[in-house]
């Protein structure tokens, strides 16, 4: 079997008598609103977040070209929080697969006016990129949490500028850069790989000087994967959840969406058709457990999460199905 291109450490954690468990074993016994816990350097929300997508690139999958400017992105932005986004992603290179990378300097040009602007008006800002120097002058802009699609595998400088700046990270899995299309897509078990090798470069970035409170986890959906591991990955995020750091699910308008929507035999909707379908899993992400949605339109997504916490408040206390009863929410 295909196995990641980077080396995957063993289990370390450990169970109260010292035997070594893989990384969900411990999902039994946690709340799932462990995956909404406080995460140092960032405001707090006691429901699941809503990160709204600005995407500074003329060749985003979702809307490239739409916010390219950076007083249209900022913008955008300022648009986003009105409609409910707690924080907004900012992000100068498209991920899509077979897209080229820009170079270090346009990225530079693309983000950081719209990250500073958009600090100036006392938002949330998260930046997207695989950059070390991208991410250091994003924070310096005012930046509060860099969200890197590699995991800090795609450029050695990215753990050390997040650790010496104290900023919060997104860890997502990643299989390396998709130039060729879904490089390494194959799995024999999806939901248990990706656990893995999420394990081992938490395990890293934790060794390289980032708390553990500021560590945040993203399953990679579409990232060499198939709409089948998608889904999958969607149905167990318990498991994700049992790596012990808050969970971001970024599903916003993705093929296997696209998938799902047009059945097996007719073509897959415009990207920008797939928003009620991604709010959809917003829903069920925030009932699950996830710390915050990563969403292009973020109204539908915003009601969602907010029902979803309505729904949850409205149970009592000892209703044994609720999510705030450990082993049976995070079955």
């Amino acid at each position: 079997m295909p196995r990641a291109a980077f080396p995957v450490r063993r289990f370390r954690a450990a169970g109260p008598c010292g035997t070594r468990h893989p990384p969900w074993a411990y999902a039994e016994r946690m709340s799932t609103h462990s995956g909404r816990r406080q995460i140092a350097g960032l405001p707090h929300w006691d429901r699941c977040a809503v990160m709204g997508v600005v995407n500074v690139t003329p060749d985003s999958f979702s809307d490239g070209g739409r916010w390219f400017d950076t007083s249209t992105a900022v913008k955008h932005g300022l648009d986003l929080v009105a409609q409910g986004a707690d924080l907004v992603d900012v992000g100068g290179e498209s991920t899509r697969p077979g897209a080229t990378r820009v170079d270090e300097a346009e990225e530079l040009r693309r983000v950081i006016p719209v990250v500073r602007g958009l600090a100036a008006e006392g938002v949330t800002v998260s930046v997207d990129t695989m950059r070390a120097s991208v991410a250091e002058q994003s924070l310096a802009a005012g930046a509060a949490l860099v969200n890197d699609v590699s995991g800090g595998l795609a450029d050695p400088a990215m753990i050390g500028v997040v650790a010496a700046a104290g900023a919060p990270f997104v860890v997502m899995h990643w299989r390396g850069f998709l130039e060729g299309g879904n490089v390494r897509g194959v799995y024999e078990d999806v939901v248990a790989e990706v656990a893995e090798e999420l394990h081992a470069r938490v395990e890293a970035v934790l060794e390289g000087g980032i708390a553990a409170d500021r560590v945040i986890v993203d399953p990679g959906l579409g990232f060499s994967k198939d709409a089948e591991h998608d889904l999958a990955l969607l149905a167990r995020l318990d498991r994700l959840l049992g790596l012990g750091h808050p969970l971001l699910v970024a599903a916003s308008r993705k093929r296997f969406l696209g998938r799902v929507l047009a059945g097996p035999d007719a073509p897959p909707p415009p990207a920008r058709e797939r928003d009620a379908a991604t709010a959809a899993v917003s829903a069920l992400s925030a009932r699950a457990g996830a710390w915050a949605v990563r969403v292009h339109e973020v109204r539908a997504s915003a009601d969602a999460v907010r029902v979803v916490r309505a729904i949850q408040e409205a149970r009592p206390d000892d209703d044994p199905t609720s999510p705030e009863h450990g082993a049976e929410g995070a079955r």
